[in-house]
This record gives C-alpha cells, structure tokens and sequence, in this order.
C-alpha cells in the first residue's frame, strides 16, 4: 500500500507540474502576442510581424498533446522533463526542456555501460492530453526489458496523417537525426525503421541548432507525391517548425504544363544522366563561329575585329565552367565592348565605362551576339532536338545510339514549343537547361524522402536546389519501384553532387509487426537488392493472417478450380470479385480502433471503394490519407511511405503481375501495418511469397 501510496503521490507531482507547463506556456505566447511594433519603416513592422507569428505558431500545441513525455534525474536535486518545446516559467527558468538542446540527449542515448550522468529515466504515458502513468528506469540497475510506455505509443492508433516520434526516438535513430549541418547522409532503411521520421526530426533539429544559417537557407522536404506529402504535413509544424518548404519532385521542375506520359522505355531514357550531356550540347550548338569581320562605329571612328578574333573571344566564354550560358552570353557583349575601348585608347581616345556600356548594349553589338550566341529557350531547345534528326544526331553523337535517339522524336513537331505535349520526364530536362540561364532558389538543407525511385536527372534536378548546402537522402533500395530505380546509393549520392555523404543502415523495425516482416523478408532475394533485411522490435499477436477467398456457391468453386490455368469466364469472374469484396468488408468490420488501409492493384481500387460505400462504410479519398475516415483505399502505386494500424492487402498476385517490378511493389505494400496485416487472395499467392527461403 505504501508503494501505491507512493505512485499516487508522485503521479500527482508530475500532474501539478504539467498545469504549470502549461500556464508557463501560455504566458510565453501571451508575452509574444503582446510585443509593440516600433519599427521605423514598412520593411521592418513586415519582418516583426512575421517573427511574431511564426514565434507563435511554433508554441501552439494542441491540448491533447504532452508538453513533456520523458525526464531525466541527474542528481536528487535535479530533474529535467523533455519535451516537444522549450518552456520557461517567467523568471527564466526552465519548466520543460525542448528534445532537441544538448541537454536531451542523455533521455535517447544513456545506457547501462554509458549512463551520461543520469541516475533514472522516466517516461510518462497519456491519454487525450491527460497524464495517465509513468515508467522508471534505473540506469544502475537496468531490467533490460523494452520500455512498456514506449511500445505503447508505437502501437497507439492513429486516423489521419503521420504523428512525430519525439518520445519513441532510439539511440541509432538520434545519431542520425543530431548529425551537423554540414553533414550529408544517406540512409537505407528497412520498411518501418523510422527512416521518415529521421529525416523530418533531422530537419527539426537543424532549424533549432542553426536558426540563423538555416532562416536565410532555408529548408526543403522532397516527396515522392502528394498523398505522402499531406501525409506528413503535420510534423514539422508538431514540433514548432512552420518555415519548411515541401513539394514533391514534380513541383520543383513544373517548367511547363505536364499534357502527355511516356511510355516507359522514353521515360527512362529522359531520366538517363547521358541526357545532360546531350542537352550541354544542344546548348552548345547555338553559338555558331563568325565569317567576317564586325565593324563597331565608335564616335567618327569604326573599329574592326576580323573573325579569328571574334571567335578567340568567344571560346574564351565557352571553355570558362564557371559561367552559366545565359551569364557568358551577357558577357560576350561586354568583352566585345571592351576589345572596342582597348583599340580606341591605344588610338589616343579616352572612353569613359559609361561609354563602354552603352557599347555594349548597341545595335551592332547586339546583332552580333544574337547571331552568334542567341538566347536559349528551353522549350524551343528541347523541341527542336525532338523533332530535327540531324540537330538530335549532332547533340547525342557518341551518347545515344541510332534507337535511343529514335525513342526521342516526336511523330510530328507542335505549333509552338510552349503548345508541345510535355510529359512529367521534359519537364525534367527543361529544368536542365533553364539551369543553363540561372541558378534556381537554393537551400541550407534538403531532405529528399523516397529517394530511391527518382531517376539521375531528378537527382541533379534536386542536387541543384542545394549546391553548397546539405542533404539528407532517405529510402530503402528494396522498396524501388520505378524502371530506373537506383541499384546502389553511392550512384545517387554522385548525382546529388554529395559523393562524400555517409551511407547509414536502419535495419530494426519499430513501426512493423515481426510476423508481417518475416513475411515480407521472404521476397528480399528475388529483388536483385544487396541489403539487410529488416529485423523486428516487435513480435506482434496475431498480427498477420492470411485467407484463401472463394465463391461460396459450390458450382462456381468447381469452375474456378476448373479455369486454374486459364481466362476465368464473365460469371466466375464476377463471382469471384464479389466474395473478395465481401471478405473485404468483413475484414474492415473486423479491424479494432485507429486506421485501415486497404491496399490493393490500381485497377481494383474502384470496385473495392464501390463495395464499402455500399455495406455503409465511409472511405477517405486515396490521395487524402488524412481525412477524418478511418478507412482508406489505396492503389498499390501510391502506398509508399504510408502506414496504417491494420492492412488488408487484396490479390497480391493482382499487385505483382500489373508491373514489371511488382515484386518490389508487392514488398512495399505489404509493410505498411503497424497492428495487424490481413491478405486477402482468390488467386494463388506468388511463389516468391508462399514459400519461406529460411525453411
């Protein structure tokens, strides 16, 4: 009793010093809500007003989340609570320190061996906002178990988008997400390790350690598509960080308007890195050689420069690395002007640089480098090597063979160039040569998520973003679905221009069930990936099933079995799709508290939402996963990076045949369960799949 009593009167402690958190924290903003607007002009009230309300964002929490979830007792005169948030009480001193200062670091990484000076650890449960329990762990006397509090917020239900892992962080983890602004790194997950969270919890920390680099940088998160992007919308901002741009790899390029796709061999050829070279000199074939002499009127004198000259000055701009096109092609203007001022003085005159600029903006001046050194226009560019063979031939010479140049042509050339049928891979490659005329917007640091399926002009599309900055590159190589999926990181890392970036392995799955991952680890020798595979924290109960589906009429069950090998006829067929759709509905009906997920091949997403609407049963849109509905259909195409509480994954069989990687595809879906997987199949389960390479 005693003990209780104890329990009770430190959880009401901890209570009372959580509604100080609070009051603290309200009188923070109140104080940030009050501050004057004394600036002297325009500029400066627009850039206070602006502090102030991102001050203000970054210390909205909503009500049902913990302002602190772990603490740390150094001595028995000190304590610390961690949290999402630095809190303050109004002498300055600290009521809740945020995860991110050094002083955290003891709550994810002290060990047994290592204690850092901590004596205990606590972590503290919640529920709706409410401080339920709390969890000790000696570091002098450790149990060894795996924190009971902390597998609980692993496995608490979620609806909607993605949640931050601030309590949950684990030491592998924390490295990854401390490493120094000036640090690049790569890392390959397996399915459930974290590696979104690491990369979205890095960016949180470089923001707080290196606000005034990263505030004129900025930072930039990279997706692979919307779905994922809104997925994650809620993080950042979570952790009281609301200046962080995000877009997907298709926003960053949207050059021109996307009217047409590719059929898969053009789209990765366009993807293929031998296209810059093939586009540096399409470029270089504008700048054409002179054949006479220019005369430049100067005053009552002309002044000659004869053709070996002229084109001295502009080999001169050509061999020059560091110049943009569009840069060099300016300065042609200035260096002719400047000939012109030299061969004047050395005549007795005396030009002013007013003078000499006004030279350079002449008509004469500027028809000759018109002539010779025309201004680039991507679209007109890109255009021209699709529809004139030989500009394409001399361009791709020792590049692309006769057939790959083929591939590239169109049937017939567009009205105008702005007019073409310009497909997600042009948009690409005119981002490519609009980089020729000027650098684009770039970043203190990128973190790039997904990143195995972008192909190596999307890579240099992306690297360009961060010339001088850092990236954190995010993906898994097993999980690489696209025709031109990377095969290695040290490649991607080269198109990045971050050769020296560290490869790191997360291989521990906290999100993953290690029933569901077991399964999935079946498929990872029939990938052609050299990684690790994944390796689980948790067992799970009852985690995986999976069900054979079949007609319950008998007649129909002896057709199916009949047709095995065969084109299954219109009756069976229909059969066959309505006991999936109705196993469907019973395993979501089935399915305890938080979200559901139904995976299954992109041509079956409409029968399956058809389906549930019909047996009552409200389905989020596939591109909103946070929508208020628990339940979601999502194609097979766009399950990447997406989790659920329970999956019900349809006809894997289904998912593998509809591409040529399905395999890959089949691995990814089927790793997107944090509770429980159910498959669901009418047809046999892919060989690779049914049988275990361990037995």
């Amino acid at each position: 009793m005693a003990t209780d009593a104890r329990l009770s009167t430190e959880l009401d402690e901890e209570r009372r010093h959580l509604r100080l958190a609070r009051d603290c924290l309200d009188r923070m903003r109140e104080r940030t809500e009050q501050v004057t607007d004394n600036a002297w002009d325009e500029l400066s009230s627009w850039a206070l007003g602006r502090t102030r309300s991102e001050r203000l964002a970054a210390l909205a929490i909503a009500p049902d989340v913990p302002l602190f979830f772990g603490r740390l007792d150094l001595d028995p005169a000190e304590e610390l609570h961690i949290g999402r948030r630095h809190i303050r009480d109004d002498g300055g001193e600290p009521v809740v320190i945020d995860w991110r200062a050094p002083l955290a670091v003891p709550f994810y990484r002290a060990h047994a061996e290592d204690p850092m000076g901590v004596a205990r650890r606590r972590r503290f449960g919640f529920h709706g906002g409410a401080l339920t329990s709390f969890e000790d762990e000696s570091l002098a006397a450790p149990t060894g178990r795996t924190s009971r509090i902390m597998l609980a917020e692993i496995e608490r239900p979620r609806v909607g988008p993605m949640r931050d892992i601030v309590a949950t962080i684990q030491p592998d983890q924390d490295v990854l997400v401390r490493s120094a602004l000036e640090q690049s790194l790569c890392v390959q997950g397996a399915p459930g390790t974290g590696k979104t969270a690491v990369g979205l919890h890095r960016a949180a920390y470089l923001l707080y350690t290196y606000p005034e680099r990263l505030r004129r940088s900025g930072v930039l998160v990279v997706g692979p598509n919307a779905a994922f992007l809104r997925y994650i919308a809620g993080v950042l901002p979570a952790l009281g960080e609301v200046a962080v741009t995000q877009c997907t790899v298709a926003e960053l390029t949207a050059t021109a308007a996307v009217r047409a796709e590719d059929p898969p061999a053009v789209a990765t050829l366009k993807g293929d890195t031998r296209m810059a070279a093939v586009l540096a000199r399409a470029a270089d074939l504008l700048i054409t050689a002179p054949d006479r002499t220019l005369v430049v009127p100067f005053g009552s004198r002309r002044y000659r420069i004869g053709p070996a000259d002229l084109w001295a000055l502009i080999e001169e701009l050509r061999r020059d690395q560091g110049l943009r096109f569009g840069t060099a092609r300016e300065r042609l203007a200035v260096v002719l002007a400047q000939r012109v001022r030299r061969l004047a003085e050395n005549d007795g005159l005396s030009p002013s640089d007013r003078t000499t600029e006004r030279l350079a903006r002449s008509g004469v001046v500027k028809a000759f480098v018109d002539a010779h050194w025309p201004a680039l226009e991507p679209a007109a560019l890109l255009a021209r090597l699709y529809t004139e063979p030989r500009f394409l031939a001399a361009a791709a010479g020792g590049l692309l063979d006769a057939g790959e140049q083929a591939l590239l042509r169109w049937p017939a050339p567009p009205r105008t160039a702005r007019g073409a049928r310009w497909t997600a891979a042009d948009t690409v490659l005119l981002d490519e040569l609009a980089s020729h005329l000027e650098r684009p917007d770039s970043y203190g640091h990128i973190v790039l998520d997904e990143a195995q399926d972008l192909s190596a002009m999307q890579y240099r599309a992306v690297g360009r973003r961060c010339p001088t900055g850092s990236v954190t590159v995010l993906g898994d190589l097993a999980q690489g679905t696209a025709p031109w999926a990377a095969a290695d990181w040290a490649t991607v890392l080269g198109h990045l221009g971050k050769p020296e970036a560290a490869v790191s392995y997360l291989t521990t799955g906290y999100r993953v069930p290690g029933e569901v991952l077991a399964l999935a680890n079946r498929l990872l020798p029939h990938l052609a990936v050299g990684v690790p595979p994944g390796r689980a924290l948790r067992a799970g109960h009852d985690a995986l099933a999976v069900r054979a589906v079949a007609p319950v009429n008998a007649p129909l069950d002896a057709a199916v079995d009949a047709a095995a090998n065969g084109p299954l006829d219109a009756a069976v067929d229909a059969a066959v799709d309505a006991a999936v759709n109705a196993a469907v509905v019973a395993a979501v009906r089935e399915a305890g508290e938080g979200s559901v997920g139904i995976i299954a091949a992109d041509a079956m997403v409409r029968g399956l939402t058809a389906a549930l609407g019909g047996a009552g049963i409200a389905v989020a849109p596939p591109d909103h996963p946070e929508a208020a509905e628990r339940v979601t259909v999502i194609p097979a195409s766009l399950c990447k990076g997406l989790e659920f509480d329970h999956v019900v994954l349809v006809e894997p069989a289904e998912i593998v045949a509809a591409e040529p990687l399905g395999l890959r595809r089949l691995y990814v879906a089927l790793t997107r369960a944090v509770s429980r997987l159910t498959v669901l199949h009418s047809r046999p389960l892919p060989p690779e799949l049914a049988a275990d390479p361990a037995a």
